[in-house]
């Protein structure tokens, strides 16, 4: 059954699922301020509290106060300042983060994580959300996490659940009344395509970025993603830039990120891009708006 159009008056609503804090203001993070501020209801949905993550910004590692019993407190902070600088919703999920394992082999993930969970039991709390906030539209990894942090690739197996958990009436009926998102789409921040072109336009000006060269060097051209849904984000790159650097902890302010200019991402690729992975309503690909399909004309589609 088709998923119901919005009425008139009704204003577009959307979610983005992330694992961790951080995570919506380093993928989609132009689109959702763009659509906040557009007039969408968007709301970022965070699975854990990235209680296992470290500091990774140099200038903060030897800091007294940032303590593993302090980072969970720090990061909740950190998520508060990036959600008002991006102009979004945000609820988190409750998960506990499940670290990101090393060695060979492998260890295994913390009993209890967010990620050693079933996928149904894991999928719950999002269903009630998306039974409650009734997005039009929800956004979250690939199959693969967008790179294969555990709570990543489980944050795709969620959303992927409560895409259709929530539109059943059988399920969970006391999680709320079911409702059926129109589109589902896969967040496709981190390919070759871009960093290609990126690293090209780079290479052509005689000044070459080492870090993008290097990273280019582990990208296979077989494993290019598919990009159905191109957002024009030219005009919120610094809202992108200053929401990342609210999360201070998890952020090299001189890192290779923030030295490509504005100004080459907006003359060289200047959209965030997105994979429509499953659609309730018809489609014309491709596209340049998430709510593409949706829109009524006096709510003023920029697509």
């Amino acid at each position: 059954m088709p998923a119901q159009l919005p009425a008139l008056d009704e204003t577009l609503r959307m979610v983005a699922v992330h694992a961790h804090p951080d995570d919506e203001s380093s993928k989609g993070a132009g689109s959702t301020a763009r659509y906040a501020r557009e007039g969408a209801q968007v709301t970022v949905i965070t699975c854990t509290g990235g209680e296992r993550g470290d500091v990774l910004n140099p200038r903060l590692r030897d800091d007294p106060t940032l303590t593993p019993q302090d980072l969970p407190a720090v990061r909740r902070r950190e998520m508060a300042r990036a959600q008002e600088i991006l102009g979004v919703d945000h609820e988190w999920l409750g998960f506990v983060d499940s670290g990101l394992p090393e060695g060979d082999p492998l260890p295994p993930l913390p009993a209890g994580s967010f990620a050693t969970l079933p996928v149904e039991e894991a999928a719950k709390p999002l269903v009630e959300v998306v039974r409650r906030l009734r997005p039009h539209v929800m956004t979250t990894y690939d199959e693969n996490g967008g790179y294969p942090h555990p709570d990543h690739v489980q944050t795709n197996r969620i959303s992927v659940a409560a895409f259709d958990l929530a539109a059943d009436p059988t399920f969970a009926p006391e999680l709320g009344e079911p409702w059926e998102i129109a589109k589902l789409y896969y967040i496709n921040g981190f390919h070759r395509q871009r960093f290609s072109a990126v690293a090209r336009h780079l290479r052509g000006a005689g000044n070459p970025n080492e870090e993008l060269e290097q990273m280019l060097q582990r990208f296979d051209e077989g494993t290019d993603r598919l990009l159905t849904t191109r957002i024009d984000v030219r005009d919120y790159l610094g809202v992108r830039d200053d929401a990342l650097r609210a999360h201070a902890t998890q952020v090299d302010p001189d890192g290779p990120f923030f030295r490509i200019t504005h100004d080459v991402e907006s003359a060289v690729w200047g959209t965030e891009d997105y994979e429509l992975h499953i659609s309730r309503i018809g489609v014309k690909l491709p596209e340049t708006d998430l709510f593409a399909g949706l829109r009524h004309e006096h709510l003023g589609a920029r697509s």
